[in-house]
């Protein structure tokens, strides 16, 4: 007997926006946020950053409104950045951010899950991560780990909820946990920019935090960011953070690195963490602004990409945009 033989309609499934939505494998979620916080201590009034559309720099006053209207459209878990008003080159100053730390824990609580970047490039003269020789030739990476193994204590004393390593010196995860740890304070976890590459995609941030090197040794930070081009050393960072003691994994840039995302999300039991950078959201801005595309699908649109890959944590400057977009998405 002749068999009847159908010819396989994957169309169906994109029949109409119901199905979309049923068939589609990615599920975004605005739970699954987080946004950047600038707060300068030299500033009286916000001001904007060159390239980041409706991103400020605030004042420890003002980003407390930001926050509570963050709040508002369904946003709780913040990535903060803080910006001290003088620079060294041994000695620091870390009164500032925890005294941000303290008001932002003291008017939100529980309501808001705060990590605090943790990173020595917008209190050193020079701009770099960390402290360097005398020359300015190198990063001395031993004497960086112990000023941010001190530096975490304090802003975990303050309340952060998550300490957010970024300055990519070897070691420095397994000198925060024990440090943490010696001080009970086991619950404050680490995000660890663990695959944080040196990439041209980061200027406005460098903008907004005054972060930009310009020692008179060194130019940049190849020598201790992540080359783009060794895939092997992002996923050994990545691994060695989470045996150290990272309990979420970050990748960073995002848009431009879902691979690594993907090869991160293989091989850790770990959350992974994608940052999209403020480069990767100013060149979705600047598109938009010119009529090129349309801006809430064009986020949208990375966002399904790095959750494709493997993220389950995003963090973006259109964070507080997330869960109006989602729930607004054309399938």
């Amino acid at each position: 007997m002749e068999k009847n033989f159908f010819p396989v309609n994957q169309r169906r499934l994109r029949a109409d926006r119901h199905i979309r939505e049923l068939s589609a494998g990615v599920k975004l979620s605005h739970r699954s946020f987080i946004q950047p916080l600038f707060v300068d201590e030299a500033i009286q009034s916000p001001r904007e950053v060159n390239g980041l559309n409706g991103v400020k720099v605030e004042t420890i006053e003002t980003v407390l409104h930001s926050i509570e209207q963050s709040i508002k459209n369904g946003i709780h878990k913040f990535l903060l950045f803080p910006v001290p008003a003088k620079q060294a080159d041994t000695q620091f100053d870390f009164s500032y951010a925890v005294s941000v730390v303290k008001a932002i824990k003291s008017n939100f609580g529980e309501d808001v899950w705060l990590a605090s970047d943790l990173c020595l490039c917008s209190y050193t003269s020079h701009g770099h991560c960390g402290i360097l020789n005398d020359d300015h030739s190198r990063l001395e990476n031993s004497k960086t780990v112990e000023v941010l193994a001190h530096y975490s204590s304090l802003l975990a004393n303050a309340g952060v909820d998550c300490i957010a390593p970024s300055d990519m010196t070897d070691g420095r995860i397994g000198a925060i946990r024990s440090r943490l740890n010696s001080l009970n304070m086991e619950e404050v976890s680490i995000m660890s920019y663990a695959a944080k590459f040196s990439s041209q995609f980061y200027g406005p941030f460098r903008d907004a935090c005054h972060s930009s090197p310009k020692s008179r040794g060194l130019q940049n930070r190849k020598t201790y960011q992540l080359s783009p081009a060794n895939v092997n050393d992002a996923l050994a960072s990545a691994l060695r953070d989470e045996k150290e003691g990272a309990d979420i994994i970050m990748v960073k840039p995002a848009a431009l690195y879902t691979d690594i995302i993907a090869k991160v999300k293989q091989q850790t039991l770990r959350p992974v963490a994608a940052y999209h950078v403020s480069g990767e959201y100013a060149a979705v801005e600047l598109l938009a602004a010119q009529g090129l595309l349309k801006r809430d699908a064009a986020h949208l649109e990375v966002w399904t990409a790095l959750q494709r890959s493997g993220a389950d944590i995003i963090i973006s400057y259109a964070a507080a945009e997330a869960r109006e977009w989602i729930e607004n998405m054309e399938f």
